[in-house]
C-alpha cells in the first residue's frame, strides 16, 4: 500500500542575488514495509528533501500526499496534524526537549500521538542499547546516544511513515548493527522507512537505495 508519495517536487534558496536549486522535479514514492536508504554527497538535496516529504518545509512546486491527504501548501496546524498521526522523524538535531529526560520526551510524544504505553518505555531504550539511560538528561548523552533516544522518540508512535536522517552517524559498527536491525524490525511490521544515511551496512540492508545528487534523483 503506498503511504506517501511525492511529484515534481522543487526548492530553491536565495542569498543576495543568487540561487541555489536545492531539489530538481523529484519525485518519490514510500510504500508501507518498505525499507528504503537515500544516500548523496553533502549538499546534494537529501535532508531538504526529508523536511518536504514530512511538512517541515514546503517546496516551491510540486505536491506530497499522505495516505491519499495533500500536506503541501496546507496550513500548519492541517500538516502538524498528519505529522502527528503518520510520521515519527529523526533528524539530525533538535530531537529531545533538553529539559526532559529521554523517558519524558518518549511518553511526551506517546500522549501527543496516542500511541503506545509508559510500560512500553523502558523496553524501547533497551531495543536500542540504551539501558540505563531513560532517566537522564540528553546534555548527557554522547552525540550517539542522543540519535538513539530520538529514534525511540520517533518509534514511540508506532508511525506508519518513518523518516531518519544519518541514524548511525555517531555510533560504532556493533552499535549501528543493533540501530539497522531495529529499522528492519520495524520495516517488518509495515512502517514505511525512509532513512538518509552515508552508510555502506545500512544501505546494503534496505530494500531499495535512492541516490541524489544535485538535487535530481539519479537512481531509484
Amino acid at each position: 500500500m503506498r503511504v506517501l508519495e511525492a511529484t515534481e517536487l522543487y526548492r530553491f534558496y536565495h542569498a543576495g542575488d543568487d540561487e541555489v536549486v536545492a531539489l530538481r522535479g523529484v519525485a518519490i514514492a514510500l510504500d508501507a514495509g518498505e525499507f528504503t536508504a537515500l544516500r548523496g554527497p553533502s549538499g546534494s538535496g537529501k535532508s531538504t528533501l526529508v523536511a518536504c516529504l514530512a511538512g517541515l518545509d514546503e517546496p516551491d512546486g510540486g505536491v506530497v500526499s499522505v495516505l491519499g491527504e495533500r500536506m503541501t501548501r496546507r496550513p500548519e496546524p492541517e500538516r502538524a496534524r498528519l505529522r502527528a498521526r503518520h510520521f515519527g522523524m529523526l533528524m539530525q538535531s533538535g530531537n529531545l526537549f533538553e529539559h526532559l529526560t529521554v523517558r519524558a520526551n518518549i511518553r511526551l510524544q506517546m500522549e501527543i500521538s496516542g500511541h503506545g504505553r509508559p510500560g512500553e518505555i523502558d523496553d524501547l531504550v533497551g531495543s536500542l542499547g540504551l539501558d540505563g539511560l531513560a532517566d537522564v538528561l540528553p546534555a548527557h548523552l554522547s552525540g550517539g546516544e542522543a540519535a538513539r533516544a530520538g529514534l525511540a522518540v520517533a518509534l514511540a508512535a508506532k508511525p506508519q511513515i518513518l523518516l531518519c536522517d544519518e541514524p548511525t552517524a555517531e555510533v560504532d559498527a556493533a552499535t549501528e548493527q543493533l540501530v539497522i536491525d531495529r529499522l528492519v524490525e520495524v520495516c517488518r511490521s509495515g512502517t514505511a522507512v525512509l532513512v538518509v544515511t552515508h552508510s555502506l551496512a545500512l544501505a546494503a540492508r534496505a530494500d531499495r537505495t535512492i541516490d541524489i545528487r544535485d538535487g535530481g534523483i539519479v537512481h531509484g
